[in-house]
């Protein structure tokens, strides 16, 4: 090991006493094919001999695993990946792996399937032993090895997929979610989407329409709004729907965030939350405590700690007792839901 003085041992010093270009030395620490037997043995035993083995490739070249796994989500900051990442973080603590998180910044908005796949590509190249994908858009994720999906899009609409997915029970959760406000008395019953691109939303979707279709509720167009799982999105059908001539008396809303911003619409229309319209949401994010709300709890960070144990298995080379793992929900009853008054 060097000592502090002493500058650190770098790809380039290995090439330059191993005789190769660097280009050669790192195919060799990333495991590449297309390097002669004989050129690797001399490289590799340039790299004990120096000590460069504090890397991951270095790592990577001597036992084929980093100890590292890879978690791509779309953005950090929003509530519901940090729940996802703190139920990978639990689950790396105690299965003694090192984390590397990308992000893409947009919460299920126009994430590139280019780039989730530049991520996974990379990760893949020996860099962690295996990814976590929250939200997957590209339909090529689960033809990669040691990859376990959270939430993914990559689905039919019979819940069957050839990846290993965890995911919550989007359609039972917002049954229930309907459900409740019909035992409530309530049969003029709003609800906001989600992005239709994507699984979950159409799921919630089917839930809403089946359980109103069941209690023999007929549902209004008017009362159909196309949200993004923004809050900007839920504010501006709140607006929508409480300036009509005919206001529902609930509304439910695909997340949380969207429920927030309703609520939001609905302070600056006058209406009153619970006396004037009960709200629903969907996640049981953190924020929905502050604001009271009635919602579907997810259990996300569950889904991502049984998701990282799923990608341990994998990695260690055990067999999985089935490919998807479903979270169910549960409806969590706060403030701003109340019975209809006749």
């Amino acid at each position: 090991m060097p000592s502090r003085n002493e500058k650190p041992i770098t790809i380039v010093d290995v090439a330059r006493e191993s005789g190769f270009s660097v280009s050669t030395v790192s195919r060799v620490l990333n495991n590449k094919v297309d390097v002669a037997e004989t050129t690797k043995k001399h490289i590799e035993e340039v790299v004990h001999r120096l000590g460069f083995t504090s890397s991951l490739a270095a790592k990577s070249m001597r036992s084929h695993k980093t100890n590292l796994i890879g978690l791509i989500v779309p953005d950090v900051s929003e509530s519901f990946c940090f729940q996802l990442m703190q139920g990978v973080n639990q689950a790396i603590v105690e299965l003694g792996y090192d984390l590397l998180i990308f992000t893409n910044g947009t919460i299920r908005q126009n994430f590139s399937s280019v780039k989730e796949k530049q991520y996974i590509n990379f990760l893949n190249s020996s860099v962690a032993d295996g990814v976590l994908i929250a939200m997957p858009v590209s339909p090529d994720y689960y033809k990669m090895s040691s990859v376990v999906a959270i939430d993914p899009n990559i689905m039919d609409s019979d819940g069957k997929s050839d990846s290993v997915t965890v995911m919550a029970d989007n359609e039972k959760g917002a049954s229930r979610a309907t459900e409740y406000l019909i035992e409530l008395g309530h049969s003029e019953i709003a609800f906001v989407t989600g992005s239709m691109d994507l699984l979950s939303s159409t799921l919630r979707k089917r839930g809403y329409e089946k359980t109103l279709n069941e209690t023999g509720i007929e549902m209004n167009p008017d009362f159909m709004e196309y949200g993004d799982f923004t809050e900007k999105s839920g504010y501006e059908s709140g607006i929508r729907l409480l300036s009509a001539e005919k206001r529902p008396t609930a509304v439910f809303c695909s997340n949380d965030m969207m429920a927030i911003g309703l609520m939001h619409a609905a302070e600056e229309l006058g209406v009153s939350i619970p006396e004037d319209l009960s709200v629903i949401g969907f996640d049981n994010i953190i924020e929905s405590r502050s604001y009271d709300l009635t919602t579907i709890d997810q259990f996300a960070p569950e889904m991502a700690y049984q998701a990282t144990y799923m990608l341990h298995k994998i990695i260690s080379g055990e067999t999985l007792d089935k490919n998807i793992e479903m979270i169910k929900t549960q409806l969590v009853v706060r403030g701003t839901t109340i019975a209809l008054k006749n």
